[in-house]
């Protein structure tokens, strides 16, 4: 694969996120039975950035979890021995804020809904992404976008994040030449 542009530097990425938490600020009229939970691995750093942003913007704690989605993807079911859940509170009635880095497909979301309805049942389930490609194969639809980035199925989108990749950035590759 070949770099083709970053498209989102490590400024660009706090925007986001910053705008991200406004909006479901907004959208909820604030953070009461508000909770967070990121799919691993990378959209569980976003929630927590998104989480944190909320908490000091709306001076109140946002409870903050992480998914582990593996059991449930249908197109690559794996069934581990380890959990890599941490949801340390009860999701019952809760507005849930689900956040991944991409979505394209939808279908590691509907395994996130999935492994959620498993723990409880939630008031309702909104969705944040950092990227949308497009490309859907379900009905799903986020309902906050840091950014629409329409892309061919053969391009493919990189999110980096500090906390394992060592920098902020969004960059899309396109396939080498054959």
């Amino acid at each position: 694969m070949k770099k083709k542009a970053v498209i989102l530097d490590e400024n660009a990425i706090k925007r986001a996120v910053t705008r991200i938490a406004y909006e479901i600020i907004e959208q909820n009229k604030g953070v009461d039975s508000l909770c967070i939970i990121g799919i691993l691995s990378r959209g569980a750093y976003l929630a927590g950035r998104i989480a944190d942003k909320i908490s000091e913007l709306e001076g109140t704690e946002v409870e903050c979890g992480k998914i582990d989605i593996t059991p449930y993807r249908d197109d690559k079911r794996k069934i581990t021995e380890t959990d890599r859940t941490v949801i340390d509170f009860d999701i019952t009635n809760k507005i849930i804020i689900l956040v991944d880095d991409v979505i394209c497909t939808g279908r590691s979301v509907r395994a996130a809904m999935d492994a959620l309805i498993e723990r409880g049942r939630p008031r309702c389930i909104q969705l944040a992404v950092l990227i949308d490609r497009g490309h859907r194969e379900i009905p799903i639809r986020p309902d906050y976008i840091g950014k629409n980035l329409p892309t061919s199925s053969e391009e493919t989108v990189k999110v980096q994040v500090t906390e394992t990749d060592g920098c902020d950035s969004v960059i899309i590759f396109e396939p080498d030449e054959k």
